[in-house]
């Protein structure tokens, strides 16, 4: 049998030593009129531990941002990808609900039940994150070396009031801001601009990919500031402080950055930027189940 037709058939396999070795899965969240490789927006793929199998399930801890569970309603529709070394596969499942899974003698923690899928999908090694695959569209990332810490909280608080401005006016109240907001016009006093990919974001913080040209500024400095777009669902971005925490090369020279939200300066903003995160998920939700209510409209009239 060739190589590459035995390790896709061995997905199953390789599933179970990701749960065995307490690893993880990432996954995204597909919006009600979309699939891999028909995409309308922006993705977040979020990192989450793998904590069980069964011969019809995949259970995995339910996404969180910043220690609070992100809410998912059940019948989601999920991208899955695997990776185990060099090797990675993804594919599409479904939000089955949340269940209890016990961790431990005296520990009982949430978790989502997703369905076994019946294919995967073998990625490609070395296209880039696998999005060819995927069809995923992953939000570009603006990153400035942050110079002096204490100057973030003007500009939080920009993105605070822009956040709560374009949440009114979503809701009909007229807007208070000007047109174009204030976020663009207040900055921390930060050094020079780069842009990287968002590959994935975990409890406290994101991974980003950065250019091989852009890679010295990490080298330079500890501290960031970070800027990103998740449209359609938000018109104002994310903004916040990151510390690098850790950094690794792939075989294309591009450099993985994990960073850390940091809200030292400004422990608010960490509710703000909470609250933008869950309502980019729930947006992302709320087309499918209007398309359910439309449907059962349809279907009794």
């Amino acid at each position: 049998m060739p190589a590459k037709r035995s390790r896709t058939l061995q997905w199953r396999r390789c599933l179970t030593q990701v749960r065995d070795r307490r690893g993880a899965l990432e996954i995204a969240f597909l919006r009600h009129n979309e699939r891999a490789g028909n995409t309308v927006g922006s993705h977040l793929l979020w990192r989450v531990r793998l904590l069980d199998l069964t011969e019809d399930e995949i259970l995995v801890e339910p996404p969180m941002a910043l220690g609070e569970v992100m809410p998912v309603e059940p019948g989601v529709d999920i991208v899955a990808i695997l990776a185990v070394g060099q090797n990675r596969w993804t594919f599409t499942t479904t939000h089955l609900g949340l269940t209890e899974h016990h961790s431990g003698p005296n520990r009982t923690i949430a978790a989502m039940r997703l369905a076994m899928p019946r294919t995967v999908q073998r990625c490609q090694r070395r296209s880039h994150y696998r999005m060819e695959t995927t069809g995923l569209v992953l939000p570009e990332a603006e990153v400035w070396p942050l110079l002096d810490p204490k100057s973030v909280l003007l500009a939080e608080r920009a993105n605070e009031l822009q956040f709560d401005d374009d949440r009114e006016a979503v809701s009909g109240i007229p807007r208070s801001l000007p047109a174009d907001g204030l976020d663009g016009a207040l900055m921390p006093d930060v050094g020079p601009k780069f842009t990287a990919t968002l590959l994935n974001i975990g409890g406290g913080g994101v991974g980003l990919r950065v250019e091989p040209q852009d890679a010295q500024s990490l080298a330079r400095h500890t501290v960031f500031w970070l800027r990103f777009g998740l449209p359609p669902e938000l018109t104002t971005p994310i903004c916040a402080t990151g510390k690098l925490v850790h950094t690794s090369i792939d075989s294309t020279q591009h450099t993985y950055a994990g960073m850390a939200f940091d809200f030292s300066f400004n422990p608010v903003h960490q509710r703000f930027v909470v609250e933008q995160i869950i309502r980019f998920i729930a947006m992302q939700q709320r087309g499918r189940a209007d398309d359910q209510v439309d449907s059962r409209q349809r279907a009794s009239a």
